[in-house]
């Protein structure tokens, strides 16, 4: 697998690495002794990945800003295995010096990018394609009473969804999330999120 940076630290983009031949290709969608061997050193503590979930969505279906509030925090690693999406971390550990910024990254049946989410942000994403299958690991179970978000039509964000968010498809929950600048984040940049 071929780890990918991004500007925010611990926010990475992982490409496996693809086998093709006449008849398609294979590759190893998770590998826990290679994402230890690999990504553990850039996180500085190792990531145990124990849920696995999966939605289908279709065009103009805008899912987040999400998070679970500690102590159900939760890092994930998620996927598109059909369709296209853009899907977004936005830091939201208090006192971080990328305390509001994002990253955002296009996730597609054909580029097999996965994108992994630290503890700490807010997730989301847009779908692209007329229909998308998405796949998310996450490192602890999901508690319904630690749900969190902030808007996904944040414009102070400064997000692209790359879809005309007044036709945006979301969910009665996500329309009623705080925008950044009157949300009181749980995470602080100080404390130990892992």
């Amino acid at each position: 697998m071929n780890i990918i940076k991004t500007d925010i630290e611990g926010v990475l983009i992982i490409e496996p690495r693809l086998f093709r031949d006449a008849r398609g290709y294979f590759f190893e969608s998770f590998s826990e002794r290679e994402f230890e061997e690999k990504v553990t050193p850039i996180l500085g503590h190792c990531v145990h990945f124990c849920q696995d979930n999966e939605s289908m969505s279709s065009y103009g279906v805008m899912r987040g800003l999400h998070f679970q509030r500690p102590p159900y925090t939760q890092s994930k690693l998620v996927r598109c295995v059909k369709g296209r999406v853009l899907d977004v971390a936005v830091d939201i550990r208090k006192g971080s010096p990328t305390y509001g910024k994002h990253v955002a990254v296009e996730l597609t049946e054909d580029n097999h990018r996965q994108f992994f989410i630290p503890k700490g942000f807010a997730h989301g994403f847009a779908v692209l394609s007329e229909t998308a299958v998405f796949q998310y690991k996450c490192d602890n179970f999901y508690h319904p009473e630690a749900d969190g978000g902030i808007s996904i039509l944040d414009d102070t964000l400064g997000i692209d969804w790359k879809i005309p968010t007044e036709h945006a498809n979301l969910s009665d929950k996500d329309t009623k999330h705080a925008m950044l600048k009157d949300f009181d984040s749980p995470f602080d940049i100080d404390v130990d999120l892992y």
